[in-house]
C-alpha cells in the first residue's frame, strides 16, 4: 500500500489539490519503509522456496588405509517442489560440505575391529492397540528388548565408527520381540499333620507347616504363611513349671592374647642363654653330631611348616539365664550346680595365600597354521600359606589359555591329510540279488558295479617342510660367506612324487574320503549287421587289374552296430561266387522307344530301340565311355498292329528268380507274360495261342558254392623291437602306453557249409589283414608306502606289575602291480616288544609328633570357678610332610594332588589336673584266645552272568521270476512296442532288498517296454497280369464289347531279390490289396485299341483340391475309317486323404532304459523310433517321408542310467567298550558299526541297529554314606548353641541313583576313598541351635523342589527352570510372636526341568457342599497355581433354606421334593409344600396275587410292608406343583400322534396295488473290458 500511495504523489493532475509540506516527510518515510518490507519479504520467500539438497556419502577413497581417507557427496540447490535450480538461488553460507575425511577400511582391518554385542535388556511391554486387557492371562504379554552393539578395536576396546565393522559384517540386530510371561503367584504344598502339643501338661501350642512348591515370579503375589498353630491342652501340671532356662551363646571369634609376643621374646632370650650353657656342657663329638642331625631335621620340618603357620588362640562364649518371655535374668535363677565351659582353645583362622602368577610358558604350538586347533600355554602359582581353620579351599594353582605362534621366523605347522589307495577292480557281483543266477559266472558280468579303496592318514606338507628346512640351511650357510647383493631368484618348488608314510589315523581331522564308489564295467556290444544285398553281376576281382576270365559275383552286408572289441568280432561282410566272363561295366536297358514299323509303313512288323545306361558292378550309373568294351543291346523286334490285327499288351516285368543259385537239381527260372487286348478281325493277324503269351528265361545261373574269408581273433600284443619307442604320453583305452607292438590273426578261405578251402577260391584283393600294430600298456609296479613310525610305547609310569606291551608299524599298498610289474612285498605289518616302563612314584602324607598341649591364657580363665593355671583342656598342633613311597622328600603339591585330603593339623588335648583320672593310649587288640564264642567268616563272590544264544535273522531279498520272452511288435507296419515282464515270486523280509516299483494294478508284475519297427514293405501284394476281357454278350461273331477280366493277387514275402514266398493274406495291409476283378471293354475289330493306363502322376503338395493328377495310355492300334480314339490322358482332382496325402514324421515315446543282458545296472540306452504317418493317420513306409526330404530333428538314441541297487555296506563291529559303570547292575558294554556305503536304488537298506550292548559282569557297588544327624545337644545347659553328630557307614547298592543301598561291614569300603556326594571333606560334627522354651525360630530348610519351567500348553517359553526351598517359622509361645523372624525362601536356576499344569479338583457332593482343591499334574495337592476365576463351587445351599417337610436343596440351588411327593409352588416361584402323590403297584410274576391290581396311598416315609421285593413301583407325576400339566406329558402326546400317522401310512402303502413297471432300456454302464489292439499304450 505504501507503494501505491507513493507512486501517485510526485505529480498532480488536473483537479488534484496540493499536498501540504508537513505531509511530504511522512510520505517519504512511508516509501522507505515499504521498500524495506518488500526486500525483506522477497528475501524470506527466496530462503523458504529454495533449499540445499545432499546425496549420500560416497565410498571412502584414499591411498593409505586408516583415517586418512576422503569421501564426497553431491550438493545441489532445489526448489521445494523438487526441481533443481541454480546454486545461486540458495544461501551460500548454508551450503553443506560436499567432502569430509573418513576412515578407509582395508581387508586387514578385519583382525583389528569387531562388533561388541551387549546382553539383551529387560523385556519392555509394547503398547497394545486394544486398551482393555484380557481378564485371564494365557501366554503373556508381547514385549520388545534391546541391546547395545558397538564397533570397537579389539586391542583396547575403544569404540570406532560402525562403518568399519559393517564393511566386513552386517550390524547385528539391536532389538527383538520378547514375551513378558503371566504373573505367577507363589504356590505352596498342603499342610503337614498337626504336631504334638508343645507341652506335656497345661496349655501349649501345636503347629503344622507347609513348604513352597513354586516361588512367585513376574510380579506374582507373595507366599502365604507357611505355619499354622493352635492352642492345645493336656492334663494339668502337677509340679510348678520352670520359667528359666540356662542358655549357651555361640563361641566368639578365635583371638590371640596380646602379651604373647612379649612372652615369646622373653622365652627366646632365656633359651639362648640356656643353649649357650648347654653348648658349654656338651663337649662330646658324637653328642654334638646327634644334636646337629636333630637340628637339621627340625629345620626341614619347619620348612615344611612354612605352608601353615598354626597359631592357637582362645574363644569365649556367654552363658545366660533366660526367662521364657525371652528376657535375660541373673544366673542365680537357673539353679544348676555345674555351669557350661565359657572358654576353649582354638586355631586362628588363616586363609589360603598364593604367590603371583608366573610368566606364561611358551605356546605348545610352535608353528603357525590358522586351520588346525590353537595351542595352549600355562602359568602357575604356588601356595604360600595353606588354609588353617578355614572352610574355603585354595584357588586354582594353574591356568591355561589358547595361543597362536606368529611372526616371520615361525614355521608352518605339520598338517595331516587323508590319502587313498587306487581303486580296486570294479566288481558287479555285490549288486546281484540273492536269486540272480549270474552269481556263479561273475566273469561275464558288466554294467554298474562297486569298487573300494583303502584310506590312510599321512603328513600332508612333509615335502614343503623338508624343502623349507633345506632352504633355511642354505640361507644360513650363504649368510656366513659374503656375497654380492643381488635380486632374489625365483624359487620353484618341485616335489618328488613319493609315497608318504602313514601316521596315526587320529591325527587327520578332516572328513573321511569315501571308501567305495559306483563304477562301470563296459558291456561288450554284440556286432549287428544288415541283411545281405542281392548278388551283383559277374565282375573281376579287381577292375584295375583284370585277370583272364576269372570273376566273382559278390554280395555284401554292412555293420549296423559296432562291437566294443572292434570289427574283428563281427562275422564276415562279403561272400563271393566264382563266375565266368566277368565284366566291370555293362549296359542296362531302362526302357524301349516306340515301335517303328519297317519300310515306313503305318503298321506291321517293326523294331524298338532300347534306352540304355552304363553301370558298374555295384549298379551305379557311370560314364558311357566305360562300357565301350561291353556288347551294346540290339534293337528289339516288335509289331505295330494294323486296324484288324490282334492287339497284345506289353510284356510284364520279369518275376523274381525261383532260386538264388543253380546246381545239379536246381535251376533258377523267371517268367513274364502279356495278355490279349483285342481280337483280330477278318483278314487281320490272328492272336497267338496261350503258350505264346508267356516267356521264361534262366536266372541266377551261378553255382551255389559260396566262398568267404574267415578271420580268427587277434592275438596278444607282442612288443615289436623293429619299431622305435612310442611316445609314452599316448593312451590306449584310457591307459598310458609305453611301446608299439604287433598283433596277428589267422585268415582262411571258407566254403559255406563245407569248411576251409584253398585261398585261391576267395578273392585275394578282398582278403582281410593278418597283422596290425598295437600299443603295449606300461608296466605298473607295486607301490607301497614306507613303514609308519612305531606306535608309541607307554610313556607314563605303570601301576604295579603291568605286562610288557608291544609296538607295531605298518605300510599300505597304494598301487597293485599290473602288466608284468614288480610284485608287492609280503610283509605289510611288523611288531616288536616295548621296553619296560618305569614304575610310578606314589606319595603319602607323613605326620610328625603332636606338640605340647596349649591352654587358654590364664588371664582369660582365671575367673572361672575351679580353674587351675597349669591344667585343663587345650589344643595341640603337629607338622605334616609329603614323602614318596620310598621315603624320599617330595613337594607338598604332589601329595595334595595324589594323596587325598590333608590329615588334621590340630586336635583337642587335656593337661590333667591333680584330681583327674589319667589313661594311657589304647594298645593293639590281643589275639583271640577263647575256644568257644569266637567268630569265623566266609565270603563268596559273584560269578558272572548267564549267556543265551540268540538268532539274528538274515535278510531275504525280493524274488522275481526271469524275464518272459518279448511279445510280437504291436504293429505290422511302422513303429509299435514290444513288452516283456517279470512276476513277483516272494516278497522281501528281515530288511532284504525291496521289490522294484510293481504294476499299479495288481502289484505282481514288472514290465519292460521297448519300441519296435516293422518294415512296411516286408510283405507286399503281388499281382499277375489281367486276363483277357471276357465278353458277356451272346454274339460270338463280333467277340467284342463289355465284359469282365480277372487276375491273381497274392501276399508275398519281399526280399532283396524280390518277392519270394507266398504268405497268408493277413500279413499284408488289407487296405492296399489290389482288385482281383474289374469291368472291361474288349475293342471290336477296326476299333481303336489303347494300352493299359499308366501310373497316376504325383499330386503336388499341399493337397488343397485345386491340383490335379493325371495318367496316360498309348494308342496301340489305330482305328479304321477315321474313327476317333478315346482320350489318351485322364485327370482327377487331388483330394486330401483320398488320392492325395500329406506325410509327416512321428516319433514314439522313449523306451525303458535298456541294459546289456550281462549288466545289473549302470549306463544303458533309451531308444525311440521314427515313423512316417500319412495324413489319414496310417503308418506307411519311411521312404514316403524321405522322398519329401522332411527335416529330422529328433535324437533316436539317448544314454541313460539305471540306478544301481547298492546294498548298504557296514563296517565290522568295533570291539566291546569298557563298562559304562565300574560296578552295579546298570553297566553296559557297547559296540558299534558305521555305514561305509549308504544303500541306493533298490539295494538292501541299512539296518536300524547300529550298536549293540550287553550287560557287564555283575560287581557290587560300595560307597560311603552319611547317617542321620543326631538331635542337637547342649552340654550342661537346656538351650542355646550345641552340637550334633552323625556317622558314616559302608553301603552296598546296585549302581543306580534310586537305590538307597544296604549297610554292610566297613571292610568292603576299605579301598574306597572317603568321598560322599563328591565332597572329600567329611563333616561328622557341626554346631546347631536348640531353641529355648518360648523361643520363636526357623525350621530346617525343606528339600529343593523339582525343577519347574515356565510353560504354556505344555510348551516351554524359554525362561529356564527354577527350584525353591523354604523355612517355616515355629512359635512356642504366643507372647513372643513379635520376636519371630521372617519365613525364608531360596531359589536357584536349574536344568532338565519339566512343565507342570494346575487344575481344580472336586469331590462328589455331600448334601449342599463338596471339597474343592488345586492339584498339580504330578498329583501333588497345592494352594495357588489354579486360576481363581475358574474355581468350581464348593457350596450349593439354597437361599432361603428348604424348610418345608420332605423338601431338599437340588443341584440348581432350588428347593425340590423327595421322591413320592410333588411340588406345589407359590406365585413367586418358591416351593410352598410337598404333596403326596398316589403310587401304582404292579405285582411281578412271582407274586401269587398277580391277577389283582390295587391302588392305594402309601406313606413314603414309613417302611414298606413289601420287604420281599416282589413288586415294582413307578411314581407318575403328570401335574406340576402349580397344578398344571408337566412338559413331558405334552411330549408323550406328540410322540403318540406321530407314531399313529406313521402306522396309518405304512398300512396304506402295503395295501396299495402296484403298477407294472415300464420296460426301459438298461442304460447302466457295462464294465469296461480291455482288449489288446496293438496300441503302444498297452
Amino acid at each position: 500500500m505504501g507503494l501505491s500511495r507513493g507512486s501517485a504523489s510526485p505529480g498532480r493532475g488536473p483537479g488534484v489539490p496540493a499536498v501540504p509540506a508537513r505531509c511530504l516527510g511522512t510520505l517519504v518515510l512511508l516509501l522507505l519503509l515499504g521498500i524495506r518490507d518488500v526486500r525483506a519479504q522477497s528475501e524470506f520467500q527466496t530462503s523458504s522456496v529454495y533449499l540445499w539438497k545432499t546425496g549420500p556419502w560416497g565410498r571412502c577413497m584414499g591411498d593409505e588405509c586408516g583415517p586418512g581417507g576422503i569421501q564426497t557427496r553431491a550438493v545441489w540447490c532445489a526448489h521445494v517442489e523438487g526441481w533443481t535450480t541454480l546454486p545461486t538461488n540458495c544461501k551460500q553460507p548454508e551450503r553443506p560440505d560436499n567432502q569430509q575425511s573418513c576412515f578407509r577400511v582395508c581387508d586387514w582391518h578385519k583382525e583389528l575391529y569387531d562388533w561388541q554385542i551387549g546382553s539383551w535388556n529387560q523385556c519392555r511391554p509394547v503398547l497394545s492397540r486394544s486398551h482393555e486387557k484380557p481378564l485371564e492371562c494365557l501366554r503373556g504379554e508381547e514385549g520388545i528388548q534391546t541391546r547395545d552393539i558397538t564397533c570397537i578395536q579389539k586391542s583396547n576396546g575403544v569404540p570406532a565408527e560402525d562403518v568399519i565393522c559393517e564393511y566386513f559384517e552386517p550390524k547385528p540386530r539391536q532389538e527383538q520381540a520378547c514375551l513378558i510371561p503371566c504373573r505367577q503367584d507363589c504356590i505352596v504344598a498342603e499342610f503337614s499333620p498337626w504336631s504334638e502339643c508343645s507341652k506335656t501338661c497345661g496349655n501349649g501350642l501345636q503347629h503344622r507347616t507347609r513348604h513352597v512348591v513354586a516361588p512367585p515370579q513376574f510380579g506374582g503375589s507373595a507366599c502365604p504363611n507357611l505355619t499354622e498353630f493352635q492352642m492345645c491342652q493336656s492334663s494339668p501340671c502337677t509340679a510348678e513349671e520352670s520359667l528359666y532356662s540356662l542358655n549357651v551363646g555361640p563361641w566368639s571369634a578365635c583371638s590371640v592374647s596380646h602379651s604373647r609376643q612379649i612372652r615369646q621374646a622373653r622365652k627366646r632370650g632365656k633359651n639362648k642363654d640356656k643353649d649357650k650353657d648347654r653348648e658349654k656342657v656338651v663337649r662330646d663329638p658324637e653328642a654334638r653330631e646327634l644334636i646337629k642331625k636333630k637340628r637339621n631335621r627340625n629345620r626341614q620340618n619347619r620348612q615344611e611348616n612354612k605352608y601353615w603357620d598354626i597359631q592357637i588362640g582362645y574363644q569365649t562364649r556367654q552363658v545366660t539365664c533366660t526367662h521364657r518371655n525371652g528376657k535375660t535374668a541373673a544366673l542365680s535363677f537357673c539353679n544348676q550346680e555345674k555351669l557350661p565351659i565359657t572358654f576353649q582353645s582354638c586355631v586362628i583362622t588363616k586363609e589360603c595365600q598364593v604367590s603371583e602368577w608366573s610368566e606364561w610358558t611358551p605356546c605348545s604350538k610352535t608353528c603357525f597354521d590358522m586351520t588346525t586347533p590353537k595351542g595352549n600355554r600355562t602359568r602357575s602359582r604356588t601356595i604360600k600359606q595353606l588354609p588353617v581353620g578355614s572352610e574355603s579351599e585354595c584357588p586354582q594353582l594353574e591356568e591355561a589359555e589358547q595361543c597362536v605362534s606368529q611372526g616371520d621366523g615361525v614355521a608352518p605347522c605339520i598338517t595331516y591329510g587323508w590319502r587313498t589307495t587306487e581303486w580296486a577292480e570294479c566288481r558287479v557281483d555285490p549288486l546281484l540279488s540273492q536269486q540272480d543266477k549270474r552269481r556263479g559266472n561273475q566273469t561275464a558280468l558288466c554294467g554298474g558295479g562297486v569298487q573300494t579303496r583303502e584310506v590312510y592318514c599321512v603328513q600332508a606338507n612333509e615335502n614343503l617342510l623338508s624343502y623349507l628346512n633345506t632352504l633355511k640351511d642354505k640361507e644360513e650357510s650363504q649368510s656366513q660367506s659374503k656375497s654380492k647383493a643381488s635380486a632374489a631368484p625365483l624359487l620353484s618348488i618341485t616335489f618328488e612324487i613319493t609315497a608318504s608314510r602313514p601316521v596315526d589315523r587320529k591325527l587327520c581331522t578332516g572328513p573321511l574320503p569315501s571308501t567305495s564308489q559306483l563304477c562301470h564295467v563296459p558291456c561288450p556290444t554284440e556286432c549287428e549287421t544288415s541283411a545281405w544285398s542281392a548278388w551283383g553281376p559277374c565282375t573281376y576281382e579287381s577292375c584295375d587289374d583284370p585277370q583272364a576270365k576269372k570273376g566273382f559275383k559278390l554280395r555284401k552286408r554292412r555293420i549296423t552296430n559296432e562291437p566294443t572289441g572292434g570289427t574283428g568280432n563281427c562275422p564276415h561282410l562279403l561272400e563271393a561266387i566264382p563266375c565266368e566272363e566277368p565284366s566291370c561295366y555293362d549296359w542296362r536297358i531302362t526302357g524301349l522307344e516306340e515301335c517303328i514299323p519297317d519300310n515306313e509303313k503305318p503298321c506291321g512288323p517293326g523294331t524298338q530301340v532300347p534306352v540304355v545306361v552304363c553301370i558298374n558292378s555295384d549298379g551305379e550309373e557311370v560314364d558311357r565311355q566305360l562300357c565301350r568294351d561291353a556288347i551294346y543291346p540290339i534293337p528289339v523286334v516288335c509289331e505295330a498292329p494294323c486296324p484288324k490285327d490282334c492287339v497284345l499288351s506289353m510284356w510284364s516285368a520279369w518275376s523274381s528268380c525261383s532260386h538264388t543259385c543253380s546246381g545239379k537239381t536246381t535251376e533258377g527260372r523267371q517268367l513274364r507274360a502279356r495278355s490279349i487286348l483285342a481280337y483280330a478281325g477278318e483278314g487281320g493277324v490272328q492272336c497267338p495261342n496261350s503258350s505264346a503269351l508267356q516267356e521264361t528265361r534262366s536266372c541266377n545261373e551261378h553255382s551255389c558254392t559260396v566262398y568267404h574269408w574267415q578271420t580268427g581273433p587277434w592275438g596278444q600284443c607282442v612288443e615289436d623291437t623293429s619299431v622305435s619307442a612310442f611316445n609314452s604320453s599316448a593312451s590306449w583305452n584310457g591307459e598310458a602306453t609305453c611301446s608299439v607292438g604287433m598283433q596277428t590273426r589267422k585268415v582262411i578261405c571258407v566254403r559255406v557249409n563245407v569248411g576251409q578251402v584253398g585261398p585261391k577260391k576267395c578273392p585275394e584283393s578282398l582278403r582281410p589283414e593278418t597283422v596290425r600294430p598295437c600299443l603295449l600298456p606300461c608296466r605298473k609296479d607295486c607301490i607301497v608306502t614306507p613303514f609308519s613310525d612305531w606306535t608309541p610305547c607307554p610313556s607314563s609310569c605303570q601301576e604295579g606289575g603291568v605286562t610288557v606291551r608291544k609296538q607295531s608299524r605298518h605300510r599300505v599298498i597304494i598301487q597293485l602291480p599290473a602288466n608284468g610289474g614288480r610284485e608287492c612285498p609280503d610283509s605289510l605289518f611288523e611288531e616288536r616288544e616295548c621296553e619296560a616302563s618305569p614304575v610310578c612314584h606314589s606319595y603319602r602324607w607323613k605326620t610328625h609328633k603332636w606338640r605340647r598341649c596349649q591352654l587358654v591364657p590364664w588371664y582369660v580363665r582365671q575367673d572361672s570357678p575351679g580353674a587351675q593355671e597349669t591344667c585343663g583342656p587345650g589344643l595341640q598342633a603337629r607338622a605334616i610332610t609329603c614323602r614318596r613311597q620310598d621315603g624320599g622328600q617330595a613337594d607338598i603339591s604332589d601329595c595334595l594332588k595324589y594323596s587325598g585330603p590333608l590329615p588334621p593339623l590340630t586336635q583337642m588335648c587335656q593337661i590333667p589336673c591333680q584330681d583327674d583320672c589319667q589313661f594311657t593310649n589304647w594298645s593293639k587288640f590281643s589275639p583271640c584266645n577263647g575256644d568257644c564264642g569266637g567268630v569265623r567268616t566266609r565270603k563268596r563272590t559273584l560269578v558272572g552272568y548267564i549267556e543265551e544264544a540268540c538268532i539274528i535273522p538274515c535278510p531275504s531279498d525280493c524274488k522275481l521270476s526271469e524275464w518272459s520272452n518279448w511279445s510280437r511288435c504291436s504293429k505290422s507296419c511302422g513303429s509299435g512296442v514290444k513288452v516283456r515282464s517279470k512276476w513277483l515270486r516272494e516278497k522281501p523280509y528281515n530288511g532284504g532288498r525291496p521289490c522294484p516299483k510293481l504294476d499299479h494294478v495288481n502289484q505282481v508284475q514288472v514290465y519292460e517296454v521297448v519300441p519296435c519297427h516293422s518294415d512296411c514293405s516286408q510283405y507286399i501284394w503281388v499281382t499277375e497280369p489281367w486276363s483277357v476281357c471276357k465278353v458277356t454278350n451272346v454274339d460270338l461273331k463280333e467277340n467284342c464289347g463289355e465284359g469282365v477280366q480277372t487276375r491273381k493277387v497274392r501276399c508275398m514275402l519281399n526280399t532283396v531279390d524280390g518277392p519270394s514266398d507266398t504268405v497268408e493274406d493277413y500279413l499284408c495291409d488289407p487296405e492296399d490289396m489290389p482288385l482281383g476283378a474289374r469291368k472291361c471293354t474288349l475293342p471290336c475289330p477296326e476299333d481303336c485299341v489303347m494300352s493299359e493306363w499308366g501310373s497316376w502322376s504325383q499330386c503336388s503338395l499341399p493337397c488343397n483340391g485345386s491340383n490335379v493328377r493325371e495318367r496316360s495310355a498309348e494308342c496301340l492300334r489305330q482305328p479304321d475309317d477315321g474313327k476317333p480314339c478315346p482320350a489318351a490322358t485322364e485327370a482327377e482332382a487331388c483330394t486330401l486323404n483320398k488320392n492325395c496325402y500329406h506325410y509327416d514324421y512321428n516319433v514314439t515315446d522313449w523306451s525303458t532304459c535298456q541294459l546289456s543282458e550281462k549288466a545289473v545296472c549302470g549306463s544303458g540306452i533309451k531308444t525311440r523310433m521314427l515313423d512316417c504317418v500319412r495324413s489319414d493317420g496310417k503308418s506307411v513306409d519311411l521312404k514316403y517321408c524321405e522322398e519329401l526330404a522332411l527335416e529330422k530333428t529328433w535324437q533316436m538314441n539317448m544314454s541313460c542310467v539305471v540306478e544301481c541297487p547298492v546294498n548298504c555296506q557296514l563296517s565290522d563291529w568295533s570291539t566291546w567298550s569298557e563298562c559304562s559303570q565300574t560296578c552295579g547292575l546298570t553297566g553296559k558294554m557297547i559296540r558299534r558299526r558305521t555305514i561305509n556305503q549308504p544303500f541306493q536304488g533298490d539295494g538292501r537298506p541299512c539296518p536300524s541297529q547300529m550298536e549293540q550292548f550287553k550287560p557287564c559282569p555283575v560287581k557290587p557297588c560300595y560307597r560311603w554314606q552319611y547317617g542321620q544327624w543326631s538331635t542337637c545337644k547342649v552340654e550342661d545347659a537346656q538351650c542355646g548353641e550345641g552340637t550334633r553328630v552323625r556317622n558314616i557307614s559302608c553301603v552296598v547298592y546296585d549302581g543306580s541313583i534310586e537305590d538307597v543301598g544296604k549297610v554292610v561291614d566297613e571292610e568292603f569300603c576299605g579301598e574306597i576313598e572317603p568321598i560322599i556326594d563328591g565332597d572329600k571333606k567329611i563333616i561328622l560334627e557341626e554346631t546347631c541351635t536348640f531353641p529355648c522354651p518360648g523361643d520363636c525360630y526357623l525350621r530346617e530348610w525343606s528339600e529343593w523342589s523339582p525343577c519347574q519351567l515356565t510353560c504354556f500348553n505344555g510348551e516351554d517359553l524359554g525362561f529356564g527352570g527354577i527350584q525353591v526351598r523354604s523355612r517355616a517359622v515355629i512359635i512356642q509361645d504366643l507372647e513372643n510372636q513379635h520376636l519371630c523372624p521372617e519365613q525364608a525362601l531360596e531359589t536357584r536356576p536349574c536344568s532338565d526341568g519339566q512343565c507342570y499344569e494346575y487344575k481344580w479338583m472336586a469331590s462328589p457332593w455331600k448334601g449342599s457342599s463338596r471339597t474343592v482343591w488345586c492339584q498339580r499334574s504330578d498329583g501333588l495337592n497345592v494352594t495357588g497355581g489354579c486360576l481363581v476365576m475358574r474355581q468350581p463351587d464348593a457350596d450349593r445351599s439354597c437361599n432361603p433354606p428348604c424348610s418345608q417337610p420332605h423338601a431338599y436343596c437340588s443341584e440348581t440351588r432350588t428347593c425340590s421334593c423327595e421322591d413320592g411327593y410333588t411340588e406345589v409352588m407359590s406365585s413367586d416361584g418358591t416351593l410352598e409344600q410337598c404333596t403326596l402323590i398316589p403310587v401304582v403297584v404292579i405285582p411281578t410274576m412271582e407274586d401269587k396275587k398277580g391277577d389283582v391290581k390295587t391302588s392305594r396311598a402309601v406313606n413314603p416315609t414309613q417302611p414298606s410292608s413289601n420287604q420281599t421285593g416282589r413288586g415294582r413301583t413307578w411314581f407318575l407325576q403328570p401335574f406340576g406343583p402349580d397344578g398344571r400339566l408337566k412338559t413331558w406329558v405334552y411330549g408323550v402326546a406328540a410322540g403318540a400322534f406321530v407314531l399313529l400317522i406313521f402306522i396309518v401310512s405304512m398300512i396304506y402303502l402295503a395295501c396299495k396295488k402296484p403298477k407294472k413297471p415300464q420296460r426301459r432300456q438298461n442304460n447302466r454302464l457295462k464294465p469296461l473290458t480291455l482288449a489288446y489292439d496293438g496300441d503302444a499304450d498297452m
